[in-house]
């Protein structure tokens, strides 16, 4: 039986270099990402971080690093309220198509019936519709963050 993965496509007005900066850049994902700030050098096998007011929330490696046609990672809840679920793995690909870039988000590798799916298919469009606006328009949707479940509260 396959494990359950979400997929996400959007296509953003910008070019494949500057979407890659949104995507790896601790001052942009702070504007558009709730607040969190990612740190890491963005080569395979290092290790990244994502932290919101000096706490942290998610961690993991880079398992692939392809700049700026494709980043995936590792995804590990290191939030003391979450609910301890198996590590997955998130693929941005970027795909340029003239003056937009295609961008897929796929997670995958996740716990079948965990809170880890339950949160990300509602958080994961919330998070990806904000570079596009910041790309295109310069601010971010003032949005709240995706309710997410207590146990899973990194997600």
């Amino acid at each position: 039986m396959s494990k359950p993965e979400f997929v996400y496509t959007t296509y953003i007005e910008t070019s494949a270099e500057k979407l890659w900066q949104a995507l790896t850049d601790g001052d942009f994902t702070e504007r558009y990402w709730f607040g969190h700030r990612v740190a890491s050098d963005w080569k395979a096998g290092s290790s990244y971080k994502f932290v919101k007011q000096g706490a942290p929330g998610l961690e993991g490696k880079v398992l692939v690093s392809e700049p700026p046609r494709r980043l995936s990672y590792s995804w590990d809840c290191c939030s003391p309220d979450a609910q301890r679920e198996r590590t997955s793995r998130v693929t941005f690909a970027l795909e340029p198509h003239g003056k937009i870039v295609k961008l897929t988000v796929t997670h995958d590798e996740l716990d079948e019936g965990g809170v880890t799916l339950s949160n990300i298919s509602g958080g994961w469009p919330m998070v990806n519709r904000q570079p596009q606006e910041l790309l295109e328009t310069g601010h971010a949707l003032d949005i709240d963050p995706p309710s997410v479940t207590k146990e899973a509260a990194c997600a």
